[in-house]
């Protein structure tokens, strides 16, 4: 079910519509994305946010069919990408879309880079499979990714092995990596988890740069609601498997509809001075644990930690509806505009 999309006319690269997925356990299947729904126009850029463990990361394996199957299984809806349903290609065809149209940066790059071969030939292979560039050609096309994305001495890093490098510049190479072949559409995952909070800006502003010459659509999947303020155009909000709140970035943050987006954003530490009224307020936290997937409540899957849950959370589960103008949130009783 997609209860919301975008303006009647509005140009589409990506259009996910009730994508779920599944998880084979030895107690049973379970359902770790439930009926996902977004949309991302070209250039634009959407935030995916939540708590670990809400289903961000698979949402975003799910779509490129990364996840190993098994014991992850999409079984249902559609991920429209340039007009083709990507659950539907066949795996030749989604080899030509992965890395070529569109790429993806893993949480942490010493896991995602092979450590036996240079940064340069691991640039230069999508280069090579998906441009038919030779090897020298793809070599030189290495050097010049890892000079864009800000990695001192390119000529002499692209011999180099990850080991050599710092984790600041294993993320640039990652970086350099998924754009080596101008794809339409990025999806960072978390790209800067692992970073101290100097590089991590030094990474999101490099991004913002490349997005901004190339003009591609980048979704950024994080649980820092601070980049999503400063990244974003849209966000979609996420707990226990399912899509709770969907809306413009500003709207978000400025009048959340949903009581859990609400809470992630109480939980944000305030600048207010350092003397005065504000000074010696506590954070505010959200009481309790995310459920498991495995037993999650009847109803409302956020109502155990909820202050606004009713009765009817207890036996309906939400569906995704509008309180307000292009806000969508999955909520029987949302927070009122303050």
């Amino acid at each position: 079910m997609m209860a919301a999309g975008p303006p009647a006319g509005e140009e589409l690269l990506l259009d996910v519509r009730g994508l779920t997925t599944e998880l084979a356990l030895e107690t049973g299947p379970v359902r770790a994305v439930d009926d996902v729904s977004f949309a991302l126009p070209p250039g634009g850029t959407l935030g995916v946010v939540g708590e670990s463990g809400c289903g961000k990361s698979l949402t975003a394996l799910s779509l490129l069919r990364l996840a190993p199957e098994p014991p992850v299984r999409v079984v249902g809806g559609e991920v429209r990408f340039q007009g083709r349903d990507l659950l539907k290609l066949s795996e030749p065809e989604l080899r030509q879309v992965r890395g070529r149209r569109a790429a993806m940066i893993f949480q942490e790059p010493m896991t995602s880079l092979n450590p036996v071969f240079t940064v340069g030939e691991q640039i230069a292979e999508g280069v090579r499979l998906h441009l038919g560039a030779s090897r020298a050609q793809a070599r030189e096309r290495a050097v010049e990714m890892l000079r864009q994305v800000g990695i001192p001495a390119p000529g002499e890093r692209v011999d180099a092995y990850p080991h050599q490098l710092s984790g600041g510049m294993r993320q640039r190479v990652m970086i350099a990596m998924a754009l080596a072949c101008d794809p339409a559409l990025l999806i960072a995952d978390e790209p800067t988890t692992a970073l101290d909070v100097t590089i991590q800006a030094q990474i999101l502003d490099l991004l913002a740069r490349l997005q901004a010459e190339r003009g591609m659509a980048v979704l950024l999947i994080t649980h820092d609601l601070g980049v999503v303020a400063e990244s974003c155009d849209a966000v979609v909000v996420m707990y226990a498997g399912r899509v709770v709140e969907r809306a413009p970035v500003q709207a978000l943050f400025s009048r959340p509809a949903h009581p859990y987006t609400a809470g992630l954003l109480r939980s944000i530490p305030s600048r207010r001075g350092a003397s005065g009224a504000g000074a010696r307020e506590r954070l505010r936290t959200i009481p309790g644990m995310v459920p498991s997937l495995r037993k999650l409540p009847v109803g409302c899957a956020f109502r155990e930690r909820c202050d606004r849950a009713q009765d009817i959370c207890a036996r309906v589960t939400p569906a995704l509806t509008a309180p307000r103008e292009g806000q969508w949130a999955a909520c029987h009783n949302p927070v009122p505009v303050p």
